[in-house]
């Protein structure tokens, strides 16, 4: 097995043997014989591109080397089952897929709403014998790397390879997921992390078709570090301050007579300014202001790295970053004294000579993503490690490989 494909060049080969013979223990502890089938589902890193694939904007995300790993095998009961270690043991049957109201935001839901996807694709899944899987993450919690899309592509890729022989693609299995995390989790997100987890990589994805993203694959630059740090704050609490900027770009659209930004002519909006003021407060125009120039900025930085510039493309992430702070303004609670994104966000900018730094993901609480050479990445973690602990401050190799089956023998 080429192991850098999953976990980045360097890995620690005899590190991860051992943590694929630990799950298979968990499995054979839970079914009392060896599983026939290893998997690993990646999580994700949001590179730049905040806020905007849900107005059909661009992105560019990366699968990292964090991960599910599962220790799987075939059953005759009909029955799906899956334990996770630190988490509640999911177990339902394939012939009973429809929602639960009880298991919105559990993992039970996620599982059962890929298979009701599945079913709805046209597949027999109440006839299939139904599989057990064993699972252990390293998906960081609270870093917002979507362990969630990274749960619903892995059970999407166990039914693909026990009842389907491969036949559902990269974009067959986001879809899958997204299904399940908006009708059975209950979270109404885009298709941005599925699609990440699924395909792998990095890449630039265009939303302009929300259910069809146009992937592109991007080339890993050579001697650059990513780091997630966990600035804190709880996400608690914070859906309408996310649902008001999605529903102030709305906003903005519906004055053109347009369902999102993206159909909105960039020129239009800058010209009827005065006419907007009345109509829409301060902030939703400063908000679609970010949208515009988030997406140019999308488009610039993956240029920047099909043509090797990362000067160019480091800027980028810096003014991607500034823009967040300055007019989508997620970077704080509003009226809030409690402001840890925004200080990890000063301090990234005092540490790094050349890096670039932003608010990563929803916003508000969490999470910074920083991009620097190799040499500036142990004094980085070191002096945010000082401030947020140790524990908060994540590495984060990018992933060549999407969810997938992982041949390994015991």
């Amino acid at each position: 097995m080429d192991w850098s494909r999953l976990y980045g060049k360097g890995a620690d080969e005899g590190k991860i043997s051992a943590r694929y013979r630990a799950v298979a223990e968990g499995y054979r502890a839970m079914r009392g014989e060896a599983p026939e089938a290893f998997f690993s589902s990646p999580g994700r890193a949001e590179i730049i591109g905040n806020h905007t694939d849900h107005n059909g904007g661009k992105v560019i995300v990366a699968a990292i080397g964090c991960d599910i790993v599962a220790a799987a095998g075939r059953r005759t009961d009909g029955v799906a089952e899956i334990l996770s270690k630190g988490f509640r043991p999911v177990r339902f049957r394939l012939s009973e897929t429809s929602p639960r109201r009880s298991e919105a935001g559990r993992s039970m839901s996620l599982a059962r709403g890929v298979a009701e996807g599945l079913r709805r694709r046209g597949f027999p899944v109440g006839k299939w014998g139904g599989f057990s899987a064993y699972t252990e993450s390293t998906v960081f919690r609270g870093a917002g790397v979507s362990s969630s899309a990274a749960f619903e592509v892995l059970a999407a890729e166990i039914f693909n390879f026990f009842f389907l022989d491969g036949a559902l693609t990269p974009q067959d299995k986001a879809a899958l997921g997204h299904f399940a995390e908006n009708e059975y989790f209950k979270k109404p997100c885009g298709l941005l992390d599925q699609s990440a987890v699924a395909c792998g990589g990095l890449n630039e994805m265009d939303f302009k078709d929300p259910k069809n993203p146009l992937v592109s694959s991007l080339p890993l630059p050579d001697g650059y570090s990513l780091v997630l740090v966990n600035a804190g704050g709880s996400h608690s609490g914070l859906t309408e301050h996310y649902a008001d900027i999605r529903r102030e770009m709305g906003q903005i659209a519906a004055f053109f007579g347009k369902r999102v930004l993206r159909e909105v002519d960039e020129n239009a909006f800058w010209a009827e300014l005065p006419g907007l003021r009345r109509k829409a407060s301060e902030r939703a125009i400063l908000r679609a202001a970010h949208y515009f120039g988030e997406n140019a900025r999308a488009d610039g930085a993956a240029a920047a790295l099909r043509r090797g510039d990362m000067p160019a493309f480091l800027r980028l992430l810096r003014e991607s970053g500034e823009s967040s702070q300055k007019y989508l303004q997620n970077c704080f609670v509003p009226g809030s004294a409690v402001q840890p994104l925004s200080l990890a966000l000063l301090l990234s900018g005092r540490i790094l000579k050349e890096g670039g730094y932003r608010v990563h993901g929803g916003g508000f609480a969490g999470t910074v993503l920083a991009c620097m050479r190799r040499e500036e990445r142990d004094g980085y973690i070191a002096e945010m490690s000082r401030v947020f602990g140790a524990e908060n401050v994540f590495p984060a190799a990018v992933r060549e490989a999407g969810a997938m089956r992982v041949d390994f023998e015991i």
